[in-house]
């Protein structure tokens, strides 16, 4: 049975990494995986239960004789449900935060972005969008940024294939701009939330190589456009029943939705609860806010449908769902003790240091979706030293220090390796859905420039 797991483990794999050929969603493939994984798990469950969990096995059955039916209320209460929790845990904290940037994008608080747009020099324009998406997805996912900056670009760009080169800048600025902090990535997102990083040790880490990284591509995408570019007039969009939001109404609003969530950190360490209550409490007081500005409108007859993009809902929506396939077929693997097994094996290999693992996630990563990568590396963290070394006994694992650069050399491989391939990223593939890109332009023209960005960086983060 833990062949027949772990089979459809690597086939899921394969149909999330070939997405873009077999139209197969990824986000449904995570999911049939997960919770198919689970049923045969629980199917054979007292054969697990028995080999990793009998001590605690003993302790649930308080005397009474085991049976079947103990076996999988065990399994569900004890196993399942720890899994079960951190998914959900992840979950939530992204409905909190997409929820935000509805309300804030409903209430035109991010219309200055669009008034930024103002210019025809292309390399300024490119500038201007890039380090926008670049700061916003620091506080945001990377995916909500990367889908709301797409049409933005998409209204004042007609050009396609000008606008096919800033629609890859946005994917780029996006994911290395989430990378930077715990928030703005559900795989630092992740980490954090196990407490295997803190927020400010995550940030300093990666902040400098990512932003080396970030120029250095930005730079090189911007001699593919021409001096100046065509350019639509910007008319500010006409929003209904919010358009008498006054501009002090709508900074404060933006002041409360970012300002909330840079205090979600603090709130975590002074507290120590779960992130996303930090996240739902900002998403509550901004909601508030949002009816007390709004209080004359909400009851009049002439209200109109919101704004937000429907492919926002739909693709942030997806991404939740992902996120908890993922992390349930992940889990279920390792319950397997199929991932012990792989561990134990590699005692006695030859794997040298922490280069051959970060070289080894990015390459997957370009097939294979960042977030899967490197949440797949992360399960055998037990096999590392923080060196990279494999451990020989003696110990020392790669989760027995909180900021070790074990975390953040694997997240910083697997944006780089993600950014290489529009496939490589739930972002790009939003900006192929988008814009109709094949893989084979985005390689040709943007995936090199990605590759020697990311290996400057990452080699300011090795070494520096």
């Amino acid at each position: 049975m833990s062949l027949i797991i772990l089979f459809i483990l690597l086939v899921s794999y394969v149909l999330i990494a070939t997405e873009s050929f077999t139209k197969i969603n990824k986000s449904a493939v995570a999911i049939f995986a997960g919770t198919v994984c689970w049923v045969l798990y629980i199917s054979y469950g007292s054969d697990y239960v028995s080999s990793f969990h009998g001590a605690e096995y003993s302790g649930f059955l308080g005397g009474q004789a085991p049976s079947s039916s103990l076996v999988k209320q065990f399994i569900a209460q004890e196993i399942f449900i720890k899994y079960v929790g951190r998914a959900c845990e992840i979950a939530v904290f992204l409905l909190a935060t997409m929820t935000i940037v509805e309300i804030l994008n409903n209430n035109g608080c991010f219309d200055f972005v669009t008034q930024l747009l103002q210019t025809r020099k292309s390399r300024r324009l490119l500038w201007i969008v890039s380090s926008v998406t670049f700061l916003i997805s620091a506080n945001l996912d990377n995916l909500t940024t990367s889908v709301m900056m797409l049409t933005m670009i998409h209204g004042v760009i007609p050009n396609r294939k000008q606008r096919m080169i800033f629609g890859a800048a946005v994917i780029l600025s996006a994911n290395y701009g989430g990378a930077v902090t715990v928030i703005g990535e559900p795989i630092g997102l992740v980490l954090w939330n196990m407490e295997y990083v803190t927020a400010t040790g995550y940030s300093m880490t990666l902040l400098l190589p990512c932003i080396v990284a970030w120029v250095i591509t930005i730079w090189l995408v911007g001699r593919m456009l021409p001096e100046r570019i065509d350019h639509e007039r910007i008319i500010m969009p006409y929003r209904g029943d919010d358009t008498r939001l006054k501009p002090w109404q709508r900074l404060t609003m933006l002041f409360v939705g970012f300002g909330g969530l840079w205090f979600i950190p603090s709130f975590h360490n002074i507290t120590k609860l779960s992130p996303f209550l930090g996240a739902l409490c900002v998403l509550s007081v901004l909601w508030i806010v949002d009816e007390l500005m709004n209080h004359r409108l909400k009851s009049s007859d002439y209200m109109m449908m919101r704004r937000t993009p429907t492919a926002l809902q739909y693709g942030t929506i997806q991404m939740i769902l992902y996120v908890m396939g993922v992390m349930l077929v992940i889990g279920v693997v390792n319950e397997t003790g199929v991932v012990a097994w792989i561990a134990e094996k590699m005692e006695y290999t030859t794997v040298s240091n922490i280069c051959v693992v970060s070289g080894f996630t990015a390459l997957m990563s370009t097939v294979l979706d960042n977030f899967v990568t490197a949440m797949s590396v992360f399960s055998f963290s037990d096999v590392f030293s923080p060196d990279g070394m494999v451990k020989l006994g003696d110990g020392i694992t790669a989760a027995s220090a909180v900021d070790a650069d074990f975390w953040k050399i694997v997240v910083y491989a697997s944006v780089v390796g993600g950014n290489i391939l529009c496939i490589g990223s739930m972002s790009g593939i939003a900006l192929m859905k988008s814009e109709r890109i094949h893989v084979g332009w985005y390689l040709k023209n943007i995936g090199w420039k990605a590759l020697l960005g990311g290996l400057l960086g990452g080699t300011l983060l090795m070494f520096v």
